[in-house]
């Protein structure tokens, strides 16, 4: 099955690069991996946040068809990592989520949690696209959680949904893994059921992640994701939107990313960074797919002035790694480029060796699977209550090379759509619905007295 062509047309139109700031300090990661292990443990995880956790709702509002309350608590993570979250996500006391509430409830007070997708700042886009319908159609209560990073909680240096580092992807499924468990028990408090969770893209990611820590059973439909995020910054389009830049050359001066933090990652199953050729094959072919023409306009760029006069690019080097990265340049031609890397007292010898691009590939994978790959996480407590919706022709989240979820949560329902990430996004909101719907009356079939 191919690819979508309006994916790979979407992306070319942001301009926007990720990571910036590169992988996140060292310290920090070291603290987020071993919080992962605890994290990943369902048992170590029972007592992590306490039954009466304190939410409150500030603000409510009545609509023609609900009410729409605000709410806010303070993230379970600042108390357990202190200091790991961006202080606007900590201070984002008054506007942290919306509770949608139907005038009339159908049957049952059901309510599913939506967690954001990338880009899906603030409320309105989950409000009008999924909550409000399902309200008409279901009589379902919906509660939209927003992410830290993003709305409200987006740090003032972070440019749009472009996440700083590395580590701020991990941080944020940290959090949003201990708020659900806060928002979950705070439902079941206020007497609302049947329970569940959902969202689309990197909101499926990490709903999925948060239903691995439930200790009950509950319906989970993570749409337009799966199995893990490696893929994601690896291989699919969204890789070119990552600084490989800044990543490579971090990568190469800081000694402790490749001395220190490897060590601590634990995944190890049959699709991780140890299992190197397979991922260096699939690098070679995303490389291999660029054109001639794009190489030799890299190769004549390196060649004037050590790269500075191309195209009017105020960096050279920079300007030049950014297409090696993009278009597929050979190594070759990257060490005369990377002269002008001198003048800031980078060793030009890590800079430019010929094996840092693979190797900055193989740490981010290795990276991405210890804090997303849902096989080192809890397995839910009930697979059958899991619907998954994923797109036929997705280039956003590739599934080639790693585990699918029917291996790692047997018993799951996968449903294909035909399309890409994005036609599946725009037109296929109905068909999310329906999959929530279905998961919701499996759930009260199966367990019609377990509240």
């Amino acid at each position: 099955m191919g690819v979508s062509r309006l994916d790979v047309f979407y992306r070319r139109l942001l301009l926007t690069k990720l990571f910036i700031g590169g992988w996140g300090k060292p310290e920090d990661l070291k603290r987020i991996f071993e919080f992962r292990k605890i994290i990943g443990d369902r048992e170590k995880c029972k007592s992590l946040v306490p039954q009466d956790y304190p939410v409150y709702i500030n603000k409510t509002e009545e609509l023609a068809d609900c009410h729409v309350q605000e709410g806010f608590f303070i993230s379970p993570l600042e108390h357990l990592v202190p200091g790991i979250l961006p202080q606007e996500a900590v201070k984002a006391r008054y506007k942290r989520f919306q509770f949608i509430v139907p005038k009339r409830w159908q049957k049952n007070r059901p309510v599913c949690i939506h967690l954001a997708g990338t880009g899906d700042h603030f409320f309105w886009r989950r409000r009008t696209l999924m909550a409000r319908p399902m309200i008409k159609e279901a009589g379902m209560a919906s509660l939209l959680l927003e992410n830290p990073y993003y709305g409200y909680r987006k740090p003032r240096d972070q440019l749009r949904s472009s996440l700083k580092n590395v580590s701020d992807l991990f941080v944020m499924g940290g959090a949003l893994i201990l708020e659900s468990t806060v928002l979950l028990r705070w439902l079941e408090r206020e007497g609302y059921w049947p329970l569940g969770m959902t969202g689309i893209s990197m909101g499926g990611y990490m709903a999925s992640l948060a239903v691995t820590n439930w200790p009950k059973p509950i319906p989970l439909i993570p749409c337009l994701s799966w199995s893990t995020a490696s893929s994601v910054f690896t291989t699919g389009v969204l890789s070119k939107a990552v600084n490989w830049t800044q990543l490579e050359k971090q990568y190469a001066i800081n000694s402790r990313y490749e001395e220190e933090i490897i060590k601590l990652l634990e995944y190890c199953g049959a699709d991780s960074f140890k299992m190197g050729p397979k991922l260096v094959t699939n690098v070679d072919e995303h490389f291999h797919e660029l054109s001639e023409d794009h190489k030799l306009s890299v190769s004549q760029c390196s060649r004037v002035d050590g790269g500075r006069d191309c195209g009017g690019a105020t960096d050279g080097a920079e300007h030049l790694l950014s297409l090696g990265n993009s278009v597929g340049a050979s190594f070759e031609t990257l060490p005369t480029a990377l002269g002008g890397y001198n003048a800031h007292g980078t060793d030009p010898a890590e800079c430019c060796r010929p094996s840092l691009h693979k190797e900055s590939i193989s740490f981010m994978k290795a990276v991405m699977d210890e804090c997303t790959h849902m096989a080192n996480f809890s397995v839910p407590v009930d697979t059958s209550l899991i619907v998954v919706v994923q797109a036929k022709e997705d280039a956003y989240v590739p599934r080639t090379g790693v585990l699918s979820l029917q291996e790692i949560w047997p018993g799951c329902e996968v449903r294909y759509l035909r399309g890409g990430h994005i036609s599946a996004y725009l037109f296929k909101q109905n068909i999310f619905r329906q999959a929530i719907y279905d998961a919701f009356d499996r759930f009260c079939v199966k367990y019609p007295n377990l509240h």
